[in-house]
């Protein structure tokens, strides 16, 4: 579930969360059903906006939603999913760009892809998906060559990039693919007035998730030697940052040249949750209700329950809850289970051995648990942790955004 969009579900109102979940749960059985269940670990939040702005400019309507069956990841719930074209779009979409990020990684030789037996593999399915995709694409009259392309011309740049380079050089082929697939879904959706928007929200879009990939990495890369595109053109993270910001108010501006049905879950994504992303990447923090503009200082706010960092903007699930001392000692939280110990003290659980801990952990994680529940039990530990979330104070009450006049928007011009 990889991506720079990764809302928080108390951050989204429930019909846009149930929205949300039927798109990226859509994507995954399109996935399934045109490409065979491998085909599946390519799903990825940001796939998702393909199909998300399709039906935006469309409408949702009954045959865009089908009823699945029960999932582990949804605690075997059945679900609406999205269907349709906008679904197979951003799955053959998903598959190209998964399949070239494959082959980069058997390029640069990383973990297991430096063995020749292994690399191998990987590329035959690299080579699969690319044909897979391909064939969707046609059949959605959309041509994967331009994606392949843009992959292609990458390497090349990166390899002619050094200080002095214009960042903005380096990131084009990303733009370049995202912009067309935005573009694409106006086809889909009969609305041909929409395309150039589309296009440019989705080079901008492209933009975003490299800079942010960049700046995320960077310190990683230096420590392994790796290529990043800041470190090889000299280029300040405040500098990354001023980009960062000028492409986010540029999606907005975008998105209000574009004609919608029902645009507010692609504003939320688009507009809301980009600029958590772009804080989260830079170690900055904003709320919604008062996000500054682009080039205005971003000033930690009191309360905000997202301040914190954590691999999807939500805080560690696995802090350590302040409260009184109990059982575990001074500072510790009080074990789950009842009394009936020796001396009339509570029973403390055993802990969980690594591979019981890690499906505990699997089944905690998939079920949201470690973000919305109240209390539940560590996976290891089998301490009582509280959720991340579960306290969300968010009070906004705008009914999803659907405009830019309401009090908590940030969206400027």
């Amino acid at each position: 579930m990889f991506g720079i969009v990764r809302p928080c579900s108390h951050r989204l109102t429930e019909g846009l969360k149930t929205e949300w979940m039927a798109h990226l749960c859509g994507l995954c059985l399109a996935l399934r059903a045109d490409h065979g269940q491998l085909a599946r670990v390519v799903t990825n939040y940001d796939g998702l906006i393909v199909s998300v702005l399709t039906e935006a400019q469309t409408g949702a309507t009954p045959a865009g939603r089908r009823t699945a069956g029960p999932c582990a990841l949804r605690a075997m719930r059945t679900a609406p999913v999205a269907r349709g074209e906008g679904a197979r779009l951003a799955a053959a979409v998903s598959l190209v760009l998964a399949s070239a990020k494959v082959r980069d990684h058997v390029a640069d030789r990383d973990g297991l892809l430096a063995r020749r037996p292994v690399a191998a593999a990987a590329r035959r399915v690299a080579r699969s998906w690319d044909r897979a995709g391909a064939r969707t694409g046609r059949e959605l009259g959309f041509d994967t060559a331009v994606l392949v392309d843009a992959v292609d011309r990458q390497a090349g740049i990166e390899a002619l990039a050094g200080p002095g380079t214009p960042l903005l050089a380096v990131t084009e082929p990303t733009e370049t693919a995202t912009a067309a697939a935005f573009a694409h879904t106006a086809v889909l959706a009969g609305r041909p007035d929409n395309a150039a928007p589309l296009a440019e929200a989705g080079r901008l879009f492209g933009r975003l998730a490299h800079l942010l990939d960049a700046v995320e990495d960077q310190s990683a890369d230096t420590a392994a030697g790796a290529w990043n595109p800041l470190t090889a053109t000299g280029t300040s993270r405040a500098e990354a940052r001023r980009l960062a910001d000028d492409a986010l108010h540029g999606i907005r501006l975008a998105l209000k040249d574009a004609e919608f049905a029902d645009g507010r879950l692609a504003h939320v994504l688009l507009a809301h949750e980009l600029r958590t992303s772009v804080d989260r990447a830079f170690g900055t923090t904003s709320c919604s209700h008062g996000a500054p503009g682009p080039g205005q200082p971003h000033q930690p706010v009191p309360g905000n329950p997202y301040a914190q960092p954590g691999p999807y903007g939500m805080g560690d699930p696995l802090a350590k809850p302040g409260g009184p001392a109990g059982p575990g000692g001074p500072g510790g939280v009080p074990p789950l289970g009842g009394g009936g110990g020796g001396g009339g003290g509570a029973h403390k659980p055993e802990p969980r051995g690594f591979l019981a801990g890690c499906a505990a952990f699997t089944w905690l994680f998939c079920t949201c648990q470690m973000c919305c529940a109240e209390k539940y039990e560590g996976p290891w530990s089998r301490k009582r942790r509280e959720g991340c979330c579960h306290k969300c104070d968010c009070n906004c009450d705008c009914g999803g955004c659907d405009s830019c006049d309401c009090c908590c928007c940030p969206c400027d011009g």
